[in-house]
């Protein structure tokens, strides 16, 4: 297993979340009521993109929080490492999500 590609990946892919939430700040913000300047369905769609945006973001800080446990393992040695039963984590599992932190079994619910 590769230790340095994957940390290379989970950079890589943090630095890419990061510049997608700057890039739709915008998108987030909260949608003006005022009806002089956007009708109904203007506004509606308004509301729509914003809940949208939020969603994302959501989504997005779940997965910065998942690589950031994964940096966390990778300095205490504890990557490649289920975080349920101890087991190692197969490689192409962390070549396809180096995020990982459990194993298939555990993940699948399997004892």
């Amino acid at each position: 297993m590769n230790i340095d590609g994957l940390r290379q990946k989970l950079e890589a892919r943090r630095a890419e979340l990061l510049a997608d939430e700057a890039a739709t700040a915008g998108d987030r913000a909260p949608v003006e009521l005022d009806q002089q300047s956007v009708g109904r369905l203007s506004r509606m769609d308004a509301l729509q993109v914003q809940a949208m945006a939020e969603a994302q973001a959501d989504r997005r800080k779940a997965e910065l929080r998942r690589i950031d446990e994964a940096m966390a393992r990778l300095e205490t040695g504890e990557y490649g490492y289920c975080v349920s039963c101890g087991e190692e984590i197969a490689p192409k599992r962390l070549e396809l999500d180096p995020a990982a932190a459990v194993c298939v079994r555990c993940a699948s619910g399997s004892s």
